[in-house]
């Protein structure tokens, strides 16, 4: 139904969704303490029981975030988002979403795709990322974006109201993925499409996945310390021992509502993408 090694950073604002914030839930529906998870050697500002301080967080993040994706993956996540893209084929005249749209590259690639006639809201917790979403969206006046701040689990928006939806580096920072995949399926149309952009967690002991641990403790966190914020990207490698392996992803989307799952490798599997149909 739906029409290829380094990484992106995947830092995305969820309000009080964020990982961190409550008790978050592992692969197999068990319910784990966010204290107990943890990236060696670093002491993260991502605490539970604080959406503002999350929210802060995000914040701080933002003026550095496109430039240091461009850095560290090369250029090569906006390859990985343009696939992604291409799988969901968005047509002229469709409304969409992209929930945790962050500084809002992925929504105006898509807005591009949707005239006319169509249009695109992007949804963030954090105000520093739409304020960088909104100057870069001014560029292209013409461009049918509006942006929203609020929260992935609760967004108060009307049901079956878009006709597909993109996030991008954001369900694995949700307090419970399965609670937000069944909040985007609330939201969406029947028939509609959705594609979940994110880190691909790998087997413990694979080549690929003592790769990622490399890359993200020798060049992502050293690099984001250059900018000062070696803590906040230091809790990539954090969120992603928690983070629903492509089948158990599959599954909840499934147990969501969505009639077809599929999850799809990227970046020699460093990513992956969920694809969705509801």
């Amino acid at each position: 139904m739906f029409s290829n090694t380094l990484l992106n950073l995947g830092v995305c604002s969820v309000g009080k969704s964020a990982f961190g914030c409550v008790a978050d839930r592992s692969p197999l529906g068990a319910a784990v303490a966010p204290s107990s998870v943890h990236a060696p050697g670093w002491d993260l500002l991502m605490r539970p029981g604080d959406p503002q301080a999350v929210e802060q967080l995000f914040d701080a993040v933002a003026p550095n975030y496109d430039r240091l994706n461009d850095l560290l993956s090369l250029g090569l996540h906006r390859i990985w988002k343009r696939q992604l893209l291409a799988w969901l084929s968005p047509l002229p005249g469709e409304h969409w979403l992209d929930l945790c749209c962050g500084t809002g590259d992925l929504a105006l690639a898509l807005a591009r795709r949707l005239r006319p006639g169509g249009s695109v809201l992007g949804l963030d917790a954090a105000a520093a990322p739409l304020v960088v979403a909104r100057r870069r969206a001014a560029v292209e006046p013409w461009l049918p974006l509006s942006w929203l701040q609020g929260d992935a689990l609760d967004t108060g928006l009307p049901s079956h109201r878009f006709d597909g939806a993109v996030m991008a580096y954001g369900l694995r920072n949700l307090a419970d993925p399965g609670a937000g995949l069944i909040e985007l399926r609330r939201l969406l149309r029947p028939g509609a499409r959705a594609g979940v952009l994110d880190f691909n967690r790998m087997g413990e002991g694979s080549l690929a996945a003592r790769f990622q641990r490399f890359y993200l403790r020798r060049l992502v966190v050293p690099v984001a310390a250059q900018v000062g914020l070696r803590e906040h990207y230091a809790y990539l490698e954090a969120s992603l021992q928690q983070f629903p392996k492509g089948e158990v992803q599959e599954r909840l989307a499934r147990d969501a509502g969505f009639a077809a799952a599929s999850h799809r490798p990227l970046a020699a599997g460093q990513m992956g993408a969920l694809l969705l149909t509801a």
